[in-house]
């Protein structure tokens, strides 16, 4: 008997079973598992985008909100200047098309490398809750845009922010099915670590900036 198997005879003993699972309790699980019903949740009263920006700016994000997709350049611009970072940045291929050169910006739609100081993605959905993005893996949507340059700037739509995590993964089931992506990744923030000392240190694995433009 492997440590695994060892493992589940004995929960199943505590359960009052015994044996190997039969069809019928692998049929129950199944059902289950396809229903996907959600577990007990805490009260969640709020508006979703005002929630959303609070609980960024408690997480060290900073939040512009803009009126449409066509001002996110100038708002980039805005920003840029105001952190004395270069007006060159790797983006997104949905955001290329965007009026890049009446901002003053140099841009390229591709995967970041580590000489890449300002990276600029949109998000899968963002979720209130936490002030959490929630980001998926793939060749339009390239991690290292959002992992590898020191500043992270985020276009979030405000109809893509839900208010649990649970509202999120039930997103990404619909929209995606079972052809889910290799990677799910969850920003909550700039990177930190309190490893040493206990002393919180931001930019420790990551961006120790990120900056979040909503746009309806």
């Amino acid at each position: 008997m492997t440590a695994r198997d060892n493992i589940l005879s004995r929960i199943r003993a505590a359960q009052g079973r015994s044996g190997a699972p039969d069809a019928q309790e692998r049929a129950v699980v199944r059902s289950y598992l396809k229903a996907h019903p959600p577990g007990p949740r805490p009260k969640s009263d709020w508006e979703p985008v005002a929630h959303f920006s609070e609980r960024a700016l408690t997480l060290a994000t900073t939040v512009d909100r803009v009126g449409a997709i066509g001002d996110v350049p100038q708002a980039v611009a805005r920003y840029l200047e105001q952190n004395n970072l270069p007006r060159y940045a790797v983006c997104w291929p949905e955001l290329l098309e965007l009026e890049w050169p009446s901002a003053g910006i140099n841009i390229e739609a591709r995967a970041a490398r580590g000489s890449d100081l300002v990276g600029i993605t949109g998000a899968f959905c963002a979720i209130a809750e936490t002030g959490t993005l929630m980001m998926l893996s793939g060749p339009r949507t390239p991690a290292t845009t959002s992992l590898l340059p020191e500043s992270h700037i985020a276009v979030v739509r405000a109809s893509r922010i839900v208010r649990g995590m649970e509202d999120a993964w039930s997103l990404l089931r619909s929209e995606y099915g079972a052809a889910l992506p290799r990677a799910v990744n969850f920003i909550s923030g700039p990177s930190r670590t309190a490893d040493i000392e206990q002393t919180l240190v931001l930019g420790a694995h990551g961006p120790y900036r990120v900056h979040l433009i909503l746009v309806p």
